[in-house]
This record gives structure tokens, C-alpha cells and sequence, in this order.
């Protein structure tokens, strides 16, 4: 998967299938109209081209309501990964300011996608706006598209379990501690990528334990608690428990107990998949058992 980071540096794509959107979480929806975009290209002897935005657009348009303190289901380096797994070919990543936001949908369309990248198809999910205020949509598209010479197309709402999928019904679910909500929504584990850290005790009470530091303030993590999670690392692979503590205005911690453990996971990129919020009987346990039976759960839970 190639990365460009700005509309002139991807004009070398060819034939581009086009989508374009946040991406945040790369849920069941936007996985719909990855494999979409993927078989188009394919048809069309050209290659699949998503175009995301960073920093999210509610952070720089509305910085005091809906982008304020808004937390984001993946970051910018977890969503590059997913993308790259879903096999997407491109991903253009352009930053997103005040100034790159008036530009009409229109514009967007004849200048970049069409002027710029050449799209010969340009595919959105269901009720996809853009452009400034928004005015851009696939009834325009199919408008626009004899003008300027693409195709265009609409993918249906994604629904699970009769419910549609956002990515803000997956905030909430995660926000909440429900992560298996998530993950049904997600169409995968929802994931924590960090460099593992040695910490002061490297063992308590006889379970080997990391820490994941949360660097991205815009990472949304799940309340504190314990969590049954599975851990990869290269060619590593252990069961594990989870425990967030939330800092407050800080970041949280997290700290991994592994089941296997090697003395070179520290320093290591790692993988902590998510699989269940573990909710153990008796809140005034003394921390050894609390520990002991989260870590029964966990082995109960992931093979």
C-alpha cells in the first residue's frame, strides 16, 4: 500500500477508483465500500485510492462544540494499518485546515479528483456529504459525472444485528465499556497499537505485566477496568489481561499482564485486540485476587 500526502504527489496512481471519508474505526460499513472500490478497480484495470483527512474536520471547524474533546475509535498510525490489512493500494492523507474546508464540492470533484488524480470512478457510503457546507453528495455526483467524465456510485447503510453502524454508535459502545458491542459494529477487534514499556514490578503476584502508553490524546480509550485482551508482537503471541486506569485530565495507563512473555517484548510494537470488558464479582477483592480471577476469565475466554 502506497501513502501520499498530497493530491499532486498521488497523480501518478493509475486508472484511481476513488472513495473519500474520515475512515475512523474502519467499521463493517467502511469495509462494504473498501471491497467495492477493490473489485471496481480491478474491472477497470486501475487502483483503489482512499482519500482521509487529518486532523479530523469537527476538530479544526468546530473546535469548541462537536470537535471539542472529541476522541477518535482508531489513531492515525492504527487506521493506516487496518487500511493496509482491508488491501486498499492508496491512501492519501491530506491535512485538513480552515482554508481546504471552503472548497466547494464541486471543486473537489472537477480540480482534485478529476483534474488532478483523473478518477474514472468515485464511490461514497450512503448519506456521504462534502465539500464546504457539506453541499456535496452522490446526488450531485451522478450530476456531475458525463461533465466531467467519471463514474459514480453509492453504497447502502451497513446494519448489525438490525442496528445501522456509525462511527459515533461505536464511540459510545467503547465509551461505555461495551466491547463486544464494538467489536460487532467494527467487523474486528477494536485495537491498541504501542511500544511496549518495561515497568517498575516487572511481575505481580506472579504475572508478567507491560505497559502501552497512550500518546495520541485523541485516542479513544475505554473506561477503567480490567479487559480480556490478546496480544501480538512480530512472531509473539500471548493471552492477556488489560487494566485502564483513567488519569483524568491525563492520559490513562494501561498495563498488560501476559500470560507468555519474552524478554524482548519491551522496546517491540504491539497489538493489544480487545475482546471483552471483564466484570468480576466482589469490587472490594484485595488487588492479588482480583487478579487471579480476572486472569481465570481471560483463559476462558480466548483460546
Amino acid at each position: 500500500m502506497r501513502i501520499f500526502r498530497s493530491f499532486e504527489e498521488a497523480s501518478v496512481i493509475k486508472s484511481p477508483v476513488i472513495t473519500t471519508g474520515t475512515f475512523d474505526g474502519v467499521h463493517v460499513g467502511h469495509k462494504t465500500i473498501i471491497r467495492r472500490l477493490k473489485k471496481l478497480a480491478a474491472e477497470y484495470g486501475g487502483e483503489s485510492v482512499l482519500i482521509t483527512f487529518h486532523p479530523h474536520p469537527r476538530v479544526v471547524l468546530h473546535p469548541d462544540t462537536a470537535g471539542r474533546g472529541l476522541k477518535l475509535i482508531c489513531s492515525q498510525d492504527e487506521k493506516i494499518e487496518m487500511l493496509r490489512k482491508a488491501g486498499i493500494d492508496n491512501v492519501i492523507i491530506i491535512e485538513f485546515t480552515r482554508e481546504f474546508s471552503h472548497t466547494t464540492g464541486e471543486e473537489f470533484v472537477r480540480d482534485i479528483l478529476c483534474g488532478i488524480l483523473k478518477a474514472k470512478v468515485i464511490v461514497v457510503g450512503h448519506n456521504h456529504h462534502f465539500g464546504f457546507n457539506q453541499q456535496g453528495d452522490y446526488r450531485a455526483l451522478w450530476e456531475w459525472r458525463e461533465k466531467y467524465g467519471f463514474e459514480a456510485e453509492e453504497i447502502p447503510m451497513q446494519e448489525v444485528q438490525n442496528e445501522t453502524v456509525s462511527s459515533t454508535r461505536i464511540r459510545q459502545a467503547l465509551s461505555e465499556g461495551y466491547i463486544q458491542r464494538a467489536n460487532a459494529y467494527l467487523d474486528h477487534f477494536y485495537l491498541i497499537i504501542g511500544v511496549a514499556q518495561k515497568v517498575a514490578l516487572p511481575v505481580t503476584h506472579g504475572v508478567p505485566m507491560i505497559r502501552i502508553p497512550v500518546t495520541d490524546r485523541t485516542k479513544l480509550v475505554p473506561p477503567s477496568g480490567l479487559y480480556a485482551v490478546s496480544c501480538a508482537a512480530e512472531t509473539f503471541y500471548s493471552r492477556g489481561m488489560v487494566r485502564i486506569h483513567d488519569n483524568g485530565p491525563e492520559l490513562p495507563e494501561i498495563f498488560v499482564h501476559l500470560e507468555n512473555y519474552e524478554d524482548d517484548i519491551p522496546g517491540k510494537r504491539i497489538t493489544l485486540f480487545f475482546h471483552k470488558k471483564l466484570e468480576i464479582s466482589g469490587s472490594g477483592l484485595p488487588e492479588e485476587r482480583l487478579l487471579a480471577e480476572g486472569v481465570k476469565e481471560m483463559r476462558e475466554l480466548i483460546f
